[in-house]
């Protein structure tokens, strides 16, 4: 390494970090976890102001297995969401909904098993939507801010790309202006996907076929991490299915290059990942991870994890969290998530 690079005092400093609000399991818990609560709030920054929700259907299609809508509602004043809503047609209304979070990708039609532009990756069990209603449940998939439909061309490393989409996904730079942006405004843009989520369960609520007491929410990746501090910050998230996201800071984006949307600011003072989970308990918690993903070590993974577990005893709920491991690398594994989720849910009819 390169000893004039601030990586070397910056990497060190996060592997001899002692977090103000580290896990202790002989300290009392509550007033803990209710510091762990407030200070997250505090660093995912202001939130936006709440506006009427102008919630429209845009269109609607039938398919053999499920009732397809696209449905935009606002989430702030000049914010509005599009989203995709799959419902499957032998399900016992009102059925319960998973929103889905695709991660650093061309976008939300991904959780769909749609391609769109070259190189759209859909392997990886990552159709969400396709999976979701197979088994069961209806699915709201949700285009994340910076992503796909939601997209900002001043993110490109390179103004003059012959074609900015294809180009901004190529860099996987499409969260770099929004996320900076955000911190100008005293925000972080996981801050604002995390409002978006908490939008869009305000949009199941006024929608009938959907179950607002059964919400899940999944991704990964990205995906995954919107999905963990969603669950964190808005308790109508009943179970929380992050894929490839869940780890030590050290382990993930403390060591390597990842996109900008991954980091608060002052976060590793206070708390490591594992932490959080305390504002989650005691509601159902699904880690996934892969053996061999080299984004989200699995070192760190298990580490995080065996934190969560500690904390999910410590709240007298320790059957309430799970950790899946795939055998392979950066991606989803519908196997056996869902037969786990299936079993820590008791939504299947």
């Amino acid at each position: 390494m390169n000893k004039f690079s601030p990586d070397n005092c910056h990497e060190n400093a996060l592997r001899n970090m002692k977090p103000l609000l580290k896990f202790d399991e002989s300290a009392p818990f509550e007033p803990w976890r209710a510091a762990v609560k407030e200070k997250l709030t505090e660093l995912l920054g202001d939130m936006p102001q709440r506006v009427p929700l102008n919630l429209q259907i845009e269109w609607e299609k039938e398919h053999d297995t499920f009732i397809e809508k696209r449905i935009v509602f606002d989430s702030e004043e000049d914010t509005s969401v599009p989203c995709h809503l799959w419902i499957p047609k032998n399900a016992k209304l009102p059925c319960p909904v998973i929103i889905c979070l695709q991660g650093h990708s061309s976008g939300m039609h991904i959780s769909m098993g749609r391609t769109i532009y070259p190189g759209d990756a859909v392997g990886g069990d990552r159709d969400f939507a396709v999976q979701i209603v197979n088994e069961g449940y209806a699915a709201l998939v949700l285009e994340q801010r910076a992503f796909g439909e939601r997209y900002t061309e001043k993110s490109l490393v390179s103004e003059d790309a012959p074609d900015l989409r294809k180009e901004q996904m190529k860099l996987r730079t499409s969260c770099f202006y929004p996320s900076l942006n955000a911190l100008l405004l005293g925000r972080t843009l996981i801050g604002e996907r995390v409002w978006d989520v908490s939008r869009a369960i305000d949009a199941i609520e006024q929608i009938p076929e959907l179950d607002s007491d059964r919400v899940a929410c999944m991704g990964n990746s990205g995906g995954g991490t919107a999905t963990y501090y969603a669950a964190c910050m808005d308790e109508r998230i009943k179970i929380a299915i992050p894929s490839c996201a869940v780890c030590t800071f050290i382990e993930s984006i403390g060591i390597k290059r990842h996109c900008s949307c991954n980091y608060i600011p002052n976060i590793a003072k206070y708390f490591d990942m594992g932490e959080l989970a305390a504002c989650i308990a005691p509601r159902k918690l699904i880690v996934v991870s892969g053996e061999q993903d080299d984004g989200f070590y699995i070192k760190g993974a298990r580490d995080a994890y065996s934190v969560i577990e500690k904390i999910y005893d410590k709240a007298g709920c320790p059957d309430n969290c799970k950790q899946v491991i795939g055998p392979l690398g950066h991606r989803f594994y519908a196997e056996p998530t869902w037969d786990v989720f299936a079993e820590m849910s008791g939504w299947k009819e």
